[in-house]
């Protein structure tokens, strides 16, 4: 609860900061620079927060299924406070039908986080998981540079690289590492199954988004039907 207060109060500071010129002069791009605002926020302090956990208590990573830390915990359940606030944004705002990708991935993780919260189980593959926000800052930057228009493509194309390698390291690996270890230790029954089909459904929501992030960024001419499509209303640019 109080992490859903946080990010509403980041909200209304986001409202009150200025915009780009490129935003200001398509009212259907207000709401989504303000939300990409808050989702950057919430990716430098859970990313940050994730990377300390780890590098604090490393022996968590000897023990996925039953380690505990207090730190960790309490970064699900920050987490778990901004994915009710940006799913309640994204209603309320009426953007459901142009980010129902996001509110299946936050429903996906509701769930999951709040099993673990209640169970203390699996807490440390949530922190694994958290260590995408890292890979998210630059992904986000990416958004943002994008919505605004920056006049100087070095900026963008600097941030193109870093957020490739951040996908790889951040994003991928931890993804792939977790898949893997679910599904030849964690037993296929209650919460470990649920929390398998959860992860198996990130795989696929997970290389889907690389694949746009290619096309988009490294092989333009594979893109498909982007042409003059307006995207004011998408939380995520498919192009």
């Amino acid at each position: 609860g109080g992490s859903v207060a946080i990010f509403g109060a980041l909200r209304r500071l986001a409202l009150a900061l200025p915009r780009p010129a490129a935003v200001r002069s398509r009212p259907g791009r207000v709401w989504r620079w303000r939300n990409l605002l808050v989702s950057f926020a919430h990716s430098v302090l859970a990313g940050l927060w994730a990377l300390f956990s780890l590098w604090h208590s490393p022996e968590l990573l000897s023990d996925i299924q039953d380690g505990y830390s207090v730190s960790g915990h309490l970064l699900v359940c920050f987490s778990s406070g901004y994915f009710i606030h940006d799913t309640l944004d994204i209603i309320f705002n009426h953007q459901s039908r142009s980010s129902w990708e996001y509110l299946v991935h936050h429903a996906m993780a509701i769930s999951a986080f709040v099993s673990l919260i209640i169970t203390g189980r699996f807490l440390v593959a949530a922190v694994l998981l958290l260590l995408v926000e890292v890979s998210n800052i630059f992904l986000t930057v990416r958004m943002l540079l994008k919505m605004s228009n920056v006049p100087s493509p070095v900026l963008y194309e600097a941030n193109k690289y870093i957020n490739l390698v951040m996908y790889f390291a951040f994003r991928l690996a931890p993804q792939a590492y977790l898949t893997w270890y679910f599904l030849r230790y964690v037993e296929v029954q209650g919460q470990g199954a649920f929390l398998t089909a959860n992860l198996l459904l990130l795989d696929a929501m997970i290389l889907m988004y690389f694949s746009r992030l290619l096309r988009s960024d490294f092989f333009p001419s594979l893109r498909k039907g982007s042409a003059g499509r307006d995207v004011d209303g998408e939380k995520f640019l498919i192009d």
